[in-house]
């Protein structure tokens, strides 16, 4: 008991620290894909590759047939992508973390069967798959 009272501040400490790294884990939503298991996707051909890149991320490199709307334009411009609501969606990024929200603004306009590609781009990249600037 006495080492729960001189040590409580570390003890505080990790826990809160521990709790800090579980909660990005806990918060992500919808599906990871990782670049092989997206290359099938697309491979198959019904499915859309939606990168929620900025124009400048884009512009610096993204998969080729890429359709680019960004993440803070998404819910304005679901229209565009409307047709592909039976088809599968993968998202992607630059790293992957702007992915998962727009999974969540997807399935909640409607679509069902959307995955984030898990590392983004730069996993992509890192995979030596082709790259269009």
């Amino acid at each position: 008991m006495k080492f729960l009272i001189d040590n409580i501040f570390l003890i505080l400490l990790v826990v809160i620290s521990g709790g800090s790294l579980l909660v990005p884990l806990l918060q992500r939503s919808g599906a990871k894909v990782s670049v092989l298991q997206a290359t099938q996707l697309i491979n198959q051909g019904k499915t859309l590759l939606l990168d929620v890149s900025d124009a400048a991320e884009f512009a610096k490199g993204h998969a080729r047939d890429a359709k680019n709307i960004p993440l803070k334009d998404l819910a304005t411009r679901l229209v565009e992508i409307e047709k592909f609501k039976p088809k599968t969606v993968v998202v992607v990024d630059p790293t992957g973390v702007k992915s998962s929200k727009a999974t969540a603004i997807l399935k909640k306009a409607g679509f069902n069967d959307v995955h984030s590609l898990s590392g983004g781009m730069a996993a992509w990249q890192t995979q030596g798959l082709p790259t269009v600037k």
